[in-house]
């Protein structure tokens, strides 16, 4: 069980709660020190003007809130604001979002009563997600609407996903013994200010990409074994001289994968000599780009991710509301904590990112598919009779298809600011929707290397090479086997693909 509230969350911490479904704890200590801080704010606010307590909210601040209205205000917030639309987001994404913001509300500067968080743990624990729309955020007081539909389940209404049905809240909480939440002071602007739904989205984002950047180096390597590479383009000779962590975190992957592999040659090794027909030598002497350059493409998509890692880890780790309440200092300090930039320009570079692998993926593709380039593979790995059967003729329109949407996807939402609210919220991040369109670009990036992995396993197939393979590449040629059998006759392939999608996906692997 994890605790929340007494230390940095970081990745493998969010992983445990969200993917793996630990059960969390509420810090006793930071319980106390919430209840400090909203006793301080109760307090000052009954004798000093404080934002969204005593006065209206947003470009409505200049109003003035009587004592027996503010409550209701609380109430007339959440329920005004859980107006998003679209599809809902996913429970794992929910989920996520309720733990980033559990975390920034435990730092206890909020000013919200310890009561708001127990229902946050019972929702979390009980694998209760609330639906919340796609549609709505803007990233600039945070995630407004779709926190507030979050909100709008703390107090009972609403509805939720439980068991994976859609039920109203009132019901699951009788069925599960649930008090909501009553507001006390400001819950309903504390609950809904922030950047936590995009920094949940986000950090799902990292989670996933991680296991593509694997499975692209993995792939990379077996597409190497396959043609018989040369391994200077990934030794380490080669990519230290050039000053890049990522590029040499890749290379030295691709060394470790195949350092048992009797596929892969030494340059000095081989004998080009006696390969001369005429003045033309028969045996390539550099593999195509998208073989040889893996370390160059796939390094800088590496130190985007470390770095985006970086980022929203510290922002799930930052108290992102507005007001901040400091008790400690007798302090409430007005600004834009609640601000998305940060998430929003680490989602639109982590996308292209993203979108470059897909499109490595893609060209590995076409490697294997075109006979007239690999020369040593019949046309779209065809292990049937050629002409009559069409072999991976078919996936390779899906993933030419998929990765056009992922180009199309990867323009910048950062820079799309729209000003909105009275103009209140002047210039705005965007950092919801880049996070989800990301989340678009990495979802259809598995279902490209899905078709990907497919085609190397026949390409293997095909050149009956297994005894040379490394061991790694081995024990996945193996399992993907187990999935999928090898086939020369035509069939549909989409339950195939779907089935190595969830293997991509699940495959715990973590090699750079």
């Amino acid at each position: 069980m994890l605790e929340i509230g007494n230390k940095y969350i970081r990745l493998s911490d969010f992983y445990k709660i969200v993917v793996k479904e630990e059960k969390i704890k509420l810090s006793a200590e930071a319980k106390t020190e919430m209840k400090a801080s909203f006793d301080f704010l109760k307090d000052i606010s009954s004798k000093k003007v404080v934002y969204g307590i005593n006065t209206g909210l947003g470009p409505m601040a200049q109003y003035k809130i009587d004592f027996e209205e503010q409550l209701k205000l609380q109430y007339n917030l959440i329920r005004s604001h859980s107006s998003g639309s679209g599809t809902p987001l996913s429970p794992i994404q929910v989920k996520s979002a309720m733990i980033c913001r559990l975390n920034t509300l435990m730092q206890a500067k909020s000013g919200i009563h310890p009561d708001a968080v127990k229902v946050l743990e019972s929702l979390i624990n009980n694998d209760i997600t609330p639906l919340i729309p796609s549609h709505g955020g803007v990233g600039a007081s945070g995630d407004l609407v779709q926190l507030a539909h979050l909100a709008l389940v703390l107090i009972g209404e609403g509805e939720v996903f439980y068991k994976g049905v859609k039920h109203p809240t009132k019901d699951v909480f009788q069925e599960l013994n649930i008090t909501p939440l009553e507001v006390k002071l400001r819950e309903g602007l504390g609950l809904i200010n922030g950047t936590s739904v995009m920094s949940g989205i986000g950090m799902l984002n990292i989670i996933q990409s991680w296991q593509l950047i694997n499975w692209s180096v993995i792939m990379a390597s077996m597409i190497n074994e396959i043609v018989g590479s040369f391994s200077d383009h990934f030794s380490e000779e080669l990519n230290e001289v050039k000053h890049h962590k990522g590029q040499q975190r890749i290379a030295n992957s691709m060394r470790e994968i195949t350092s048992d592999s009797n596929m892969i040659r030494a340059r000095c090794d081989f004998p080009f000599e006696n390969e001369l027909n005429g003045n033309v030598y028969n045996h390539k002497i550099q593999e195509y780009y998208s073989l040889r350059c893996i370390p160059q493409i796939l390094g800088p998509i590496l130190d985007t991710l470390v770095n985006a890692e970086n980022i929203v880890t510290a922002e799930i780790n930052s108290v992102n509301d507005n007001p901040v309440i400091d008790y400690k200092r007798k302090k409430v300090l007005h600004g834009g904590n609640f601000h998305g930039d940060y998430i929003a320009l680490e989602m639109d570079k982590l996308k292209l990112a993203i979108t470059k692998m897909s499109m490595l993926a893609e060209r590995q593709i076409n490697y294997l598919m075109n006979d007239k380039l690999n020369n040593i593979l019949p046309p779209f790995v065809n292990l049937g009779k050629l002409g009559f059967n069409l072999g991976m003729q078919g996936v390779q329109f899906t993933a030419t298809s998929t990765v056009a949407e992922n180009q199309s996807l990867s323009s910048s939402l950062y820079i799309h600011s729209i000003p909105n609210n009275n103009d209140n919220q002047d210039i705005v991040s965007m950092g919801a929707n880049a996070a989800l369109s990301t989340a678009k670009v990495i979802d259809n990036t598995f279902e490209v290397f899905a078709i990907e992995l497919l085609s190397l396993v026949q390409a293997i197939e095909y050149l009956e090479i297994q005894d040379k393979l490394s061991s790694k590449v081995l024990a996945i040629y193996n399992e993907v086997r187990e999935l999928v059998p090898s086939f020369s006759e035509d069939s549909s392939k989409y339950m195939q693909l779907s089935k190595l999608n969830e293997y991509l996906r699940s495959k715990e692997q973590y090699l750079i």
